[in-house]
């Protein structure tokens, strides 16, 4: 059952949701239906959303959203909560929230199930909330859950000032955890290493292999997160100290790997990888339980902030698209939406 919308809300609404995939130029604002929350879920107005690869991915025709999802691309944002679904808490009628969504980020209004959401604290800008979950969510389930990563632990991950990256090294400087990264220019090094990475390795200027073994003396990381794939994969076991795990998030440079068993056999590694979009409702709100638990306090006590790129108006999608293309980011890229 979905319930009828206060009759202060618009109908409609303005949104990206590209009548057929191809470049930045397909994102442009038209005019959408406010959607409806169904049983258990909230509709947000929309103050801001972050923007991420698969977006790009899904533009461009190769990542079509999950059954249910809505065609308007966007998997992260923050607003405020404007309707409620049946059986959800009438407190959180008016709240400040940040929301991880399968789709319908970069519009006016989206609806996300409540187990989803997390409350933006007082000091957390809109902006920087709606930066937040899927980095966090990606993170969190992958490098602290998959690979287990514990404090004193050394891990390798690439894309050092992605989203992913700053947010890996975010949580790796509250958690304990010494983590190399590597990037693709000396001025991210330099940004990686301001943000707080223990190491950071110009991949274009010298061999990861060779530096993370000599960081490690030779002991090599616990866990390597990887969203390049393709030729990295066995440099990244190379890395791997015994028993280490390799956790596979993205495939940049190839969904294929050539992988020495032997190796995997003898050195005991764990190689595993995930997909977060896919996964049903159940499993997110598990994991923003754990969130909410384990990492939202550092949120509230200002400990943990993304690192910003730059804002872009939601008319301005395709702009910001057009920046994270050309990988010069440092942190994450928002679209802010109305006032």
């Amino acid at each position: 059952m979905s319930m009828n919308l206060p009759e202060t809300l618009p109908t409609t609404m303005t949104a990206i949701d590209p009548e057929a995939p191809g470049g930045p130029e397909v994102l442009v604002p038209v005019s959408r239906p406010v959607p409806r929350p169904g049983e258990g879920e909230l509709l947000i107005k929309v103050a801001a959303a972050g923007v991420n690869r698969p977006d790009l991915i899904q533009r461009s025709g190769n990542y079509p959203p999950p059954p249910g999802a809505p065609s308007i691309p966007g998997l992260e944002i923050a607003g405020t909560v404007v309707a409620l679904g049946e059986g959800v808490d009438p407190a959180l009628l008016g709240a400040r929230v940040c929301a991880l969504l399968g789709g319908g980020g970069y519009a006016e209004y989206a609806v996300a199930p409540a187990g989803q959401c997390l409350p933006v604290p007082d000091g957390l800008s809109m902006e920087e909330a709606a930066a937040l979950p899927e980095a966090l969510f990606t993170v969190w389930t992958n490098l602290f859950e998959r690979a287990y990563v514990q404090a004193g632990d050394t891990v390798l991950v690439h894309g050092g000032t992605s989203g992913i990256g700053t947010m890996a090294i975010s949580l790796c400087v509250l958690f304990g955890v010494n983590i190399i990264v590597t990037v693709g220019s000396d001025d991210k090094a330099s940004a990686a290493l301001t943000h707080g990475a223990t190491h950071a390795i110009n991949y274009k200027t010298e061999d990861f292999v060779e530096r993370v073994k000599a960081i490690t003396g030779g002991a090599g990381v616990a866990a390597v997160l990887d969203m390049v794939g393709g030729d990295y994969v066995p440099g990244n076991l190379k890395c791997l100290a015994d028993d280490g795990r390799h956790v596979s998030i993205a495939v940049q440079r190839g969904a294929e790997a050539t992988i020495p068993i032997w190796q995997v056999m003898r050195r005991r590694l764990t190689l595993t990888g995930s997909t977060l979009r896919p996964r049903d409702a159940e499993f997110k709100a598990l994991v923003a339980d754990e969130i909410a638990r384990l990492v939202w306090p550092f949120v509230e006590e200002g400990k943990l902030r993304p690192l910003m790129d730059r804002s872009f108006p939601l008319a301005q999608a395709a702009e910001a698209h057009r920046r994270m293309e050309a990988g010069d980011h440092v942190g994450k890229i928002v679209l802010t939406v109305g006032d």
